[in-house]
């Protein structure tokens, strides 16, 4: 029989990227959808239409145990949050009920549905490398001290140990990803991977002189979107459920991802275009994050295939392409 899936976040990179992996093996996928006339959902049925749109909000239980009831699905992948770490200072309410409540949410509706169902769920649950925060080891594995330095890290704790508390207390197939930073060229331009490698496309084509940041020398463990869906899903074809880091194991700078950002287009010595705003420093920062990947490399057969370098080029490259079509006025 034909598998069902039912994605969170399904307009967010990973949603999109673990549509098109589900599609191809064969699943049918629902996506759950925000609000009316989102434009998100839009834009997702032009690209993935074959991901069938449902409507419902994190926020809301009842609007999930009908999205679940509708999609009748064998897994479900919570990737919906605000995940924008910055904003979640300026707003640390909504951040909580989404990125934290939200997960209690949809794991409660996936709980309904099986004890009305009668058929076994497998959940994932999207946590996060900023959980550990303040890190306590390096590199930081399952087991490491979770000490988080943002609401946003605060919210995603939540979820994940209520993922925990779901699986330990009613016997549910649920796990949770550990996942470090991972980006690709469908990354928000808000985050600082795409913001660099947008501006550095739009400096080649003369369409601007600099870009602002904040911390340089913030270091993290960055990754290909496109690799860590694999191992979201290899996670529950496993017979148990259990967490994962997963990560490169390897740790980049700001000043290395402006390197290779600039070196794809020529340019040796970034200074000039580079400017320094203090209030993009967060207000706890988080110096240094760097997964250990062992566990998931053993148990699920994982590897990174694509490396920071070849990453930030891939960026960098295609937003040089969809600039300089936005500059000619062609549709993309």
């Amino acid at each position: 029989m034909t598998k069902r899936a039912l994605i969170t976040g399904v307009t967010g990179q990973d949603g999109m990227y673990l549509a098109e992996l589900l599609h191809e093996k064969g699943y049918r996928v629902y996506g759950l959808v925000a609000g009316q006339n989102n434009p998100k959902a839009e834009l997702l049925a032009e690209s993935h239409p074959y991901v069938e749109i449902i409507s419902g909000n994190l926020l809301d239980l009842v609007s999930l145990i009908r999205a679940v009831a509708h999609a009748e699905p064998d897994e479900v992948y919570n990737l919906g949050a605000i995940s924008f770490v910055a904003y979640s200072w300026e707003n640390a309410r909504l951040t909580s009920d989404v990125t934290g409540g939200g997960v209690l949410n949809i794991l409660e509706a996936v709980r309904f549905y099986q004890d009305s169902s009668g058929r076994q769920v497998r959940f994932y649950q999207a946590s996060s490398s900023e959980m550990f925060g303040k890190a306590q080891e390096v590199p930081q594995r399952e087991s490491t001290l979770l000490w988080p330095r943002s609401p946003y890290g605060v919210a995603k704790v939540y979820g994940h140990y209520m993922t925990i508390n779901y699986r330990e207390s009613y016997g549910m197939h649920a796990s949770s990803g550990v996942l470090f930073n991972h980006e690709s060229p469908r990354r928000g331009p808000e985050f600082v991977t795409r913001k660099v490698s947008r501006a550095v496309a739009r400096i080649s084509l003369g369409l601007q002189r600099t870009v602002t940041l904040g911390n340089l020398d913030a270091k993290r463990d960055w990754g290909f979107a496109g690799d860590y869906v694999q191992a979201m899903w290899a996670m529950l074809q496993q017979d148990e459920a259990d967490d994962y880091v997963i990560a490169t194991g390897e740790t980049h700078s700001i000043r290395e991802l402006l390197d290779v950002a600039f070196d794809e287009i020529g340019i040796a010595d970034w200074d000039s275009h580079v400017e320094i705003d203090p209030t993009y420093i967060r207000p706890a920062e988080v110096d240094l994050l760097i997964g250990d990947p062992s566990k998931a490399r053993t148990v699920l057969g994982w590897e990174p295939t694509v490396s920071f370098d070849q990453l930030i080029r891939m960026m960098v490259r295609h937003d040089i392409e969809d600039q300089t079509a936005n500059r000619d006025g062609v549709s993309t």
